[in-house]
């Protein structure tokens, strides 16, 4: 199996269809409710629900998921049933496999519950319509302007040249896959009125959309990254924050002891991130995905993403 551990999570959805095809003698005594094991519909939707749930043991490699919602509906023609189905899971991965098993299993007890009266039949079409809440849906869009980020790290170790720049080159790479131009990596040693003047320039010269940090947040006597980005921003946002040292702290009773801050300075967002590799990692898993729509509500769209009227 995949390993999913390092995922977020977030609301899955997915949506599929089967397609039985009968003959309008079968398809009739359906829609009369006369087929000779009587009504197959309301057996098909419970097989769809089980089946759903049970996925992880029909298909190897799924994992087992909290199910938290299956909707099976039935569109009744001349000589097919469609069948669709909807599954939700606020999970690690996705829900494709559990639609299209409902799908497949409320197809499969119309064929047997109607096969009496119809030997001919058959199931076709098995497909995923619609899949949602997966890393594609949280990419920065590569259409109209680039977003442009900076990385800083904040070490004494490493800008003495003791240490190697580990956690920045990983920020760096992560930030270009999700879509990001990285204009900049840079090392400065902790010291809160070069961190400060460094920020400044990300925010108002060179106007980034963000800037990220790694490094000076614990309870050392030098980390002071977060009292200089407090300095330096007009709007903080507690709750990017609160949810890195959440999700931190289930790997880890360590990341309570990161005082990382983030807030706005003019059209920057800044974040304070750890200065370890596992730190970094952690908090990147977190934000990928709200990065794409805090730019976007930055840039003045409401929370549907779209333009806000002036």
């Amino acid at each position: 199996m995949r390993d999913i551990s390092s995922k977020n999570l977030t609301l899955r959805r997915a949506r599929a269809t089967a397609v039985l095809k009968a003959s309008r003698y079968a398809i009739g005594l359906l829609k009369k409710n006369r087929l000779p094991k009587h009504d197959p519909l309301p057996v098909a939707k419970v097989a769809a629900v089980q089946a759903a749930k049970q996925t992880s043991i029909l298909i190897p490699y799924c994992h087992p998921l909290p199910i938290d919602f299956v909707e099976c509906r039935f569109v009744l023609r001349a000589t097919t049933v469609v069948v669709e189905t909807e599954v939700k899971s606020i999970y690690k991965t996705g829900v494709e496999m559990e639609a299209l098993s409902a799908a497949s299993a409320a197809a499969l007890t119309l064929y047997d519950m109607m096969k009496g009266v119809d030997a001919d039949m058959e199931i076709s079409g098995i497909r995923l319509i619609e899949k949602t809440g997966g890393k594609s849906d949280f990419q920065v869009s590569r259409k109209g302007r680039p977003r442009k980020a900076a990385v800083l790290v904040l070490s004494d170790s490493i800008a003495r040249g003791r240490n190697p720049d580990a956690s920045g080159k990983i920020l760096q790479r992560r930030l270009r896959e999700a879509g990001f131009t990285v204009v900049g990596r840079r090392v400065i040693a902790d010291d809160a009125p070069a961190i400060e003047q460094a920020l400044k320039r990300y925010a108002d010269s060179l106007r980034l959309d963000l800037v990220i940090t790694t490094g000076g947040t614990g309870l050392g006597p030098r980390d002071v990254t977060p009292e200089a980005t407090a300095r330096i921003i007009n709007r903080e946002a507690p709750g990017i924050g609160e949810a890195l040292r959440s999700a931190g702290i289930r790997k880890t009773p360590f990341s309570m002891l990161s005082r990382g801050i983030s807030g706005i300075r003019g059209r920057t967002l800044i974040i304070n991130l750890p200065g370890s590799i596992a730190g970094v990692n952690e908090a990147m898993d977190v934000l990928l995905p709200v990065l794409p729509h805090a730019m976007e509500t930055m840039g003045g769209a409401d929370h549907r993403g779209k333009k806000r009227k002036s």
